[in-house]
């Protein structure tokens, strides 16, 4: 997410994610470590924390991505200011920053002049009515119009 080893007093990283869905929302736990603090002398002086996150989240189709509404990170074994602080930019950064593109996708996919180099293909009106959440899926409902010429 953020840093590298050559910032070792301020990074953040979300690790082994594991996804399932729970009463219609999507259920993403993974393990978070983090730093934000100051090298001093060789010492960082600030605060960090590791600790298991669960974000939660309903997805939903917008101008062309899925993305996700309703975001809700949390701690699960554990809180303080820290983690608070964590769980709040979490929940703010997914719902401004994730946006999976899948109508250019789908597009790039479909009209590929590589898998049938004789035919000309058109994707139009791609739209996902209904995205659902079962216990281990994401289903996405998908409505398009191929043109083949």
């Amino acid at each position: 997410m953020k840093g590298s080893q050559k910032t070792p007093c301020n990074f953040a990283y979300l690790e082994h994610p594991q996804f399932q869905g729970r009463d219609g929302r999507l259920v993403i736990r993974a393990r978070f470590s983090g730093r934000s603090s100051l090298n001093m002398f060789g010492q960082c002086v600030g605060l960090g924390d590791a600790f298991t996150v669960v974000l939660t989240a309903t997805p939903v189709f917008q101008q062309g991505s899925v993305a996700f509404t309703g975001i809700t990170a949390a701690g699960e074994a554990k809180t303080g200011f820290y983690i608070r602080r964590v769980c709040a930019a979490l929940s703010a950064s997914l719902a401004r920053d994730f946006h999976y593109p899948l109508a250019a996708e789908a597009q790039r996919v479909l009209e590929d002049p590589a898998i049938q180099p004789d035919y000309k293909r058109e994707l139009r009106q791609f739209r996902v009515p209904e995205i659902r959440v079962t216990n281990d899926a994401l289903v996405l409902v998908v409505d398009f119009e191929l043109t083949v010429k």
